[in-house]
């Protein structure tokens, strides 16, 4: 009975918060056109299927710390560079950032220019740290 009288009393608050939390998780739940990949699953698909890795991250962010032979274009960049990535349009292409969002992005991009084979780097180069795998450092 308090929970429905709360509710009543702080329609436009619980409005405003549920709003909030649909706008924060959108970014993560909207369909992108790409599989999610955990990070074992994208070390198996750069061994089994020679897959390439776009960082999407920015340039300094990318410098901190990235997955080995992983190549940089940021997602505001993404559009204008498009001719370096043309020749992946049919091989496995795993998309990361710092943990998932701007790469979800990014492959949404992607599948709608034609590419085929996108994944997405669940948690990004976070989740990659977290599961101890190898970070380099610098940009290449």
């Amino acid at each position: 009975m308090f929970f429905v009288e709360f509710l009543q009393q702080n329609i436009l608050l619980v409005a405003i918060a549920v709003v909030s939390g649909i706008g924060l998780v959108w970014p993560i739940l909207r369909p992108t056109g790409a599989k999610t990949v955990s990070p074992n699953e994208a070390t198996m698909l750069i061994n089994r299927e020679d897959a390439t890795i776009l960082d999407v991250r920015e340039t300094n962010e990318f410098a901190t710390g990235h997955l080995p032979e992983a190549r940089n274009i940021p997602l505001g960049k993404l559009k204008d560079r498009l001719g370096e990535i043309e020749n992946f349009k049919e091989r496995p292409l795993i998309l990361c950032c710092a943990s998932g969002v701007r790469s979800a992005n990014a492959c949404g991009e992607l599948k709608k220019l034609g590419f085929a084979k996108l994944f997405n780097l669940a948690g990004g180069v976070d989740a990659w740290r977290g599961a101890g795998l190898p970070i380099r450092k610098g940009v290449r």
